[in-house]
């Protein structure tokens, strides 16, 4: 999941602090109080399982004011009355709004060193790989370089790619990157996987299509029930149940324990913990799990 794109408008330097009643904070663009944050609060959760707790009142009022302005509401109030009396593509984008999505390549580098032993070990089968919040697309492609490292270009694997969040996932889909931002990648990797622009793409790459013919993108919201048939191999689900409370990380994870195949592995966040789940998933590693 990505964080959203930063407004144009100067940021306020202060937080805006929400009060029971009426609007708090004297010289914002918007009023804000603790009725709008807690219709937010509740309307993401219907929606997107995502709990937000009150340390978030600033994001909140930050990123939805932006919807405000796309839409010419001047008040939360007049915004969510809208929206609720509305089955609209702003759903999405309200959704888009409050998603939080920081990625980057080979990002916890300890997992990708586990799936190559992985794939290495059972190099002739057929490799199903899921990737559940693939944001704007550094996972699912850095997923697919380990897969090719091992299994040659035309390895059997295919990886599917999910987002809440429909831009960042056209962002992955497409796989155009600023040069800027795969430094990290040695030099081997950028000359076998990426393709540099020229003329006015000076600056970007491109991901080959050796890598992308793998790929698949499809907008999955893990609080429903999931569009996937075939079960995997492996599942990267990383840093995605930290925004959600304990009853729909339980959901969540039966979800994912039904479309796995017995054995496969969950990869998760580093701040992610199932010990509650043993009848679904046993630990095998650091933040990685086996499906039972």
């Amino acid at each position: 999941m990505l964080q959203s794109t930063p407004s144009n408008r100067p940021r306020p330097a202060t937080p805006p602090v929400a009060q029971d009643d009426g609007p708090v904070a004297q010289g914002r663009e918007f009023a804000w109080t603790n009725a709008d944050f807690a219709r937010i609060k509740a309307l993401i959760y219907k929606k997107a399982g995502i709990s937000l707790h009150d340390g978030k009142h600033a994001m909140v009022y930050s990123r939805v004011s932006r919807r405000l302005r796309e839409t010419g509401h001047t008040s939360f109030a007049s915004y969510l009355d809208w929206l609720e009396q509305h089955d609209g593509d702003e759903w999405q984008d309200f959704i888009n709004a409050l998603t939080t999505n920081l990625t980057s390549f080979f990002r916890e580098q300890h997992h990708f060193d586990i799936l190559r032993d992985l794939l290495a070990a059972h190099r002739t089968q057929p490799w199903r790989i899921w990737c559940s919040a693939a944001s704007t697309g550094e996972e699912p492609y850095s997923l697919a370089m380990t897969c090719t490292e091992v299994l040659g270009a035309n390895g059997n694997f295919h990886i599917v790619n999910s987002d809440i969040d429909t831009k960042v996932l056209a962002t992955a889909a497409r796989g155009v990157y600023k040069a800027e931002n795969i430094k990290g990648l040695s030099q081997e990797r950028l000359q076998r996987f990426f393709m540099r622009g020229k003329g006015a793409n000076a600056g970007m790459v491109r991901v080959k299509p050796e890598l992308q013919k793998h790929m698949e993108f499809m907008t999955i919201n893990l609080i429903h029930d999931l569009p996937l048939r075939e079960p995997f191999d492996v599942v990267f689900c990383r840093n995605v149940m930290i925004y959600f409370d304990g009853p729909t990380q339980r959901q969540v994870l039966e979800r994912i324990h039904r479309v796995m195949k017995p054995g496969g592995m969950l990869f998760v966040g580093h701040a992610e913990n199932f010990s509650d789940a043993r009848s679904l998933f046993a630990l095998r590693g650091k933040t990685v799990y086996e499906r039972i």
